[in-house]
């Protein structure tokens, strides 16, 4: 069989779309493809992704429809490795791991409406008036004691009776209507202070993977080395569903970290037979970050409440906060084998340590722990946050069509990260189809491209505050998203 010859060649015409869409926040992939091909080798690619994700609000939600809210995005990937001695390899891999890119536009309850939302849900707006009333109305039986010229010990009696003032009506009534009218002055000025625009987030990650490995025989190869990781992003929080933090912005800075890799790979050139495992640790970020919430003036009503507002006030007056996250670890499988006269089998399979992710920045999590009395979340509650781990697979051929020409068919699973859902990216996995071809001008080189087209699984979105609850604010079913790379390689 003519194997040898196309192990090393046939596989790469799909890769330029390997990741793209994957679970929570996962991107590239991470692949280690070109770390483990023959002698020196180069590439550069680049992939695209235009997803189509839309949904329905609850019907205690409004009931509204959620337009197209998936951004499209483009990451570039890039490679180099060099056979320095007949047992020692050296690469350096650069790609954009994790990523997330994600609008709401249209009328709905995730899109501001300025002078119309209010500061908290209907249930809790209820809950937070009362409180505010019970807690003012000593203050409004002393106002009227004063404008009465009465003693405060006797308008406190008249009131505990209901008893009339002459030339008022009765002390109860009047003291209750003062204050009811304060305290919904106050809260409709607070209309006026909410964010505009729709929410969105937006995030990048880049990583740069020095990688030494070591060959004892032609059969084996183990490899290791470090991972400097950068991250940046952006969120604004709007529309009604967001309540207090309805104008909520962070803007985090580009951080670096740094993290390691280690793996094995097992082959049998003459047959195509490659195997590998790669691990990835995970990689610690202390970010600076930049919180505003237009909605501040409007939090000592909180206070009103009977809330303690005391901790919100110090964190608030901060310039920059700091923001711990960790990306997750993971670990790569990949197989490839001859199948017959220029033909391979491949597989992959991805786990994703998403479970342990959380985002939580000072200033939001300062907020989120004083009104989480308020959606029985006594301990306050993250921005982002994923229940499950994440596994994908690929499985597909790979033949060798002519000299020059080669072409790959691959199909697609991803079980997601979870449902319920963020609604900062409502889908649940994927199913998927790829092809991919190759044109190699000459043996050193060659150019190759790849599309793919996901189903994306349906997903009931929550808000952050309903995180660890069966609450959720949507529905998001029958979305889908088409990819598209391109990629060249050296070999040398």
């Amino acid at each position: 069989m003519k194997l040898k010859a196309i192990s090393s060649s046939v596989l790469l015409a799909l890769l330029p779309v390997s990741g793209v869409y994957a679970a929570a926040m996962d991107r590239s992939g991470q692949s280690m493809s070109a770390f483990l091909q023959p002698n020196n080798y180069f590439e550069a690619g680049i992939s695209i992704l235009t997803p189509d994700v839309s949904g329905q609000a609850t019907s205690a939600y409004d009931g509204g429809k959620f337009d197209d809210m998936g951004s499209d995005y483009y990451f570039p990937s890039a490679a180099i490795k060099l056979q320095i001695h007949d047992k020692i390899s050296f690469g350096l891999l650069y790609d954009q791991p994790f990523g997330a890119a994600a609008e709401y536009v249209g009328n709905n309850i995730l899109v501001s409406n300025p002078g119309v939302d209010t500061i908290l849900p209907a249930p809790q707006l209820a809950a937070l008036r009362q409180a505010a009333i019970a807690r003012n109305t000593p203050a409004g039986i002393q106002q009227l004691a004063t404008t009465a010229g009465i003693p405060l010990a006797t308008v406190q009696a008249m009131y505990a009776a209901n008893a009339p003032i002459p030339g008022m009506g009765n002390t109860k009534d009047i003291v209750d209507a003062g204050v009811a009218s304060q305290v919904d002055a106050t809260l409709n000025s607070t209309k006026q202070l909410l964010g505009q625009g729709g929410t969105k987030v937006d995030v990048d990650t880049q990583n740069l993977s020095m990688i030494f490995g070591f060959q004892p025989t032609e059969n084996f190869n183990i490899y290791g080395g470090g991972v400097y990781q950068t991250v940046k992003g952006s969120l604004n929080l709007r529309g009604a569903a967001a309540s207090v933090f309805n104008g909520y912005d962070a803007s985090f800075d580009e951080t670096g970290g740094v993290g390691w890799l280690a793996g094995a790979a097992f082959q049998i050139p003459d047959i195509a037979l490659k195997l590998s495992a790669t691990y990835r640790s995970e990689i610690e970020h202390k970010v600076d970050t930049r919180e505003t919430l237009t909605s501040q003036p409007a939090l000592p009503l909180l206070a009103n409440a009977g809330l303690d507002i005391s901790t919100v006030s110090n964190i608030l007056s901060k310039d920059i906060t700091r923001t711990k996250l960790k990306t997750p670890q993971s670990v790569n499988l990949d197989f490839q084998t001859g199948i017959m006269a220029d033909t391979i089998a491949f597989a992959n399979v991805r786990w994703v340590n998403w479970q342990d992710f959380k985002i939580r920045p000072e200033k939001f999590g300062a907020v989120s722990e004083t009104i989480g009395p308020l959606v029985s979340q006594p301990n306050g509650f993250n921005i982002i946050e994923y229940t499950d781990d994440q596994i994908s697979a690929t499985v597909g051929v790979g033949r060798k069509l002519t000299e020059k020409w080669s072409g790959t068919f691959a199909v697609g699973w991803d079980s997601g990260a979870g449902n319920l859902v963020s609604s900062l990216g409502p889908t649940e996995g994927y199913w998927n189809v790829g092809l991919g071809a190759q044109f190699s001008p000459t043996p050193s080189t060659f150019i190759a491209g790849g599309v793919k087209y996901f189903w994306l699984g349906d997903a009931k979105a929550q808000l952050s505050s309903q995180f660890g609850s069966d609450n959720y604010i949507g529905d998001f079913t029958d979305n889908d998203a088409f990819a598209m790379g391109l990629k060249i390689g050296y070999k040398f």
